[in-house]
């Protein structure tokens, strides 16, 4: 892998995103079918945060103190918007940034995936994943 090409060239662009008042059961929902960890967060077509499924765990582990109950569980993330359990502060990189300085973020931060921007849009998401995939379909090379 090519560390000063740019994130472009590996990130995700074929998003699945949600909204801020989206159910939190539609993430759940997004990542089990999608088999997916991280759901940028859009509203009125702005990125206004992220969601993972370490987040929705943290909130489910909330919800089990509660109730063992699953119908009481299902209720509440029908209840409960992304916008109540999304990561606000992010965290963003733009699409000419390199390879080498998103994984200098990822070395710096707790953060697996992050926001990729073109002239202030969303327009992709690079992973931890992402890299790890590109690093081994290099190695295969």
């Amino acid at each position: 892998m090519d560390l000063t090409a740019p994130v472009s060239t590996i990130m995700t662009s074929q998003l699945i995103t949600i909204g801020t008042e989206d159910q939190v059961k539609l993430a759940k929902e997004n990542f089990e079918t999608n088999k997916i960890h991280h759901l940028p967060v859009l509203k009125e077509e702005e990125l206004v945060g992220m969601v993972s499924t370490t987040d929705l765990l943290h909130f489910l582990r909330y919800l089990d103190k509660d109730s063992q109950e699953p119908y009481l569980n299902d209720l509440r993330l029908k209840n409960y918007k992304v916008g109540e359990i999304m990561q606000q502060e992010l965290v963003t990189v733009d699409v000419e940034d390199t390879i080498k300085a998103v994984l200098e973020v990822f070395q710096q931060n707790l953060f697996h995936a992050l926001p990729v921007m073109k002239e202030g849009k969303l327009a992709g998401i690079v992973s931890t994943h992402d890299i790890i995939k590109n690093l081994v379909n290099g190695a295969a090379d």
